[in-house]
């Protein structure tokens, strides 16, 4: 793939800043009182700071002036206002994830945050302008809907970010998967035709790998540094822009190369664990009456850990869940003669996977080691 080296230039400038940054962000963190309490809902027991989003919001930011003095990569840049929205939309959310971080923002203000960076993203050009639907063909996306689909797949997918982020190293390792992915297959669509060199997609995704990959020297368990609201929201954006200015913008002859006939499918599948864990909180908040922003610890990495696998075992598997799903993206992309088993290739993960955390099979396990205690329990006369 033509300039895969300058992504991957910017990419190092990002980890590699945002590794050094991460022993400073720490010290000023918990000098300013910017710490994440223990508490009976979260996995840590030690104060911890939380300083990790802002050591990759600078990260990405001196990544993305070096890629300015990268030819290729300065044509990327200059070529519309789209970078430099996808900067300020970033900074808006980080603002509101660190009020979040210290004083818990309501469920509407923070809404509002939120729908605000996206509405930087939309004025400033970095959203999609069409979607293809399997059976229905492409729906040119109007100014009337536009903003409104904008809102929802930032909110979307940045909530989805904020709530895997439950253990060390789980949601930046889960964001470096997703988006290293994401600029392979953009690049991809590229040398394919299907893309304009300029499309600002790939030089997004690569800084968010960038940044994830120098936060996880510090942030593996036991974590030293947390990324926080503000970190989580902030790769949720960066994720959200990506995608859509990937997945939002390729052409029609796209339904030949890629499986689904439904480009902006791919986010679903290569973030599939963070999307699917949001969908079961909301699902599961709303039937016990509860609100979505409403913590609790039956997500799917406190699900793996009542299974009895440990803290890094249990990150270890969602990783490579990730890793098998963002297969399942890349492969076909290269070889389009397994395309025809996609389908039934992400069936059998699923069916997996809804086996594996299904709460029916959490019960039934529960019940029999409860029956099986029970059993060894001495009669007493």
């Amino acid at each position: 793939m033509r300039n895969i080296l300058a992504y991957a230039v910017v990419a190092f400038v990002g980890a590699l800043v945002t590794m050094l940054l991460n022993r400073p962000a720490r010290l000023i963190s918990l000098r300013v009182g910017y710490t994440a309490q223990p508490d009976a809902r979260k996995v840590h027991q030690t104060v911890t700071p939380y300083g990790g989003g802002a050591a990759m919001l600078v990260g990405l930011c001196v990544a993305l002036v070096s890629a300015v003095f990268i030819p290729e990569l300065r044509m990327v840049i200059s070529s519309s206002h789209e970078m430099l929205g996808v900067v300020i939309a970033t900074g808006v959310i980080f603002v509101v994830g660190v009020v979040d971080d210290f004083r818990e923002m309501s469920p509407p203000a923070k809404v509002a945050g939120q729908f605000l960076a996206a509405s930087v993203l939309y004025f400033s050009g970095a959203t999609m302008y069409q979607l293809k639907l399997p059976f229905a063909g492409f729906v040119v996306l109007g100014p009337s809907i536009l903003p409104v689909i904008t809102a929802v797949w930032v909110f979307a997918i940045s909530n989805a970010i904020n709530l895997i982020d439950g253990l060390d190293g789980l949601a930046a390792g889960i964001v470096a998967i997703a988006s290293a992915t994401l600029c392979v297959y953009g690049l991809r669509l590229e040398d394919l035709g299907l893309l304009p060199v300029t499309n600002v997609g790939p030089l997004i995704a690569a800084l968010t790998f960038g940044v994830c990959v120098g936060f996880l020297r510090d942030n593996f368990h036991p974590a030293k540094l947390f990324m926080g609201d503000a970190g989580a929201l902030m790769l949720g954006l960066l994720m959200s822009a990506s995608t859509m200015v990937i997945g939002g913008r390729t052409p029609p002859a796209s339904g030949v190369t890629f499986f689904f006939f439904a480009p902006l499918l791919i986010p679903v599948f290569i973030l599939g664990v963070p999307l699917i864990d949001a969908v079961w909180a909301f699902v599961r908040r709303t039937a016990t009456g509860q609100g979505f922003h409403t913590p609790d610890k039956n997500h799917i990495h406190h699900r793996l850990m009542r299974l009895g696998h440990g803290h890094r075992r249990t990150v270890f598997i969602l990783w490579l869940w990730t890793a098998l799903l963002c297969g399942f993206v890349l492969f076909p992309l290269f070889e389009p003669r397994v395309n025809v088993f996609i389908p039934f290739g992400v069936a059998l993960l699923l069916v997996g996977l809804l086996t594996w955390f299904s709460p029916l099979l959490n019960r039934w396990t529960s019940r029999g080691a409860l029956e099986a205690d029970t059993a060894d329990e001495p009669v007493k006369s």
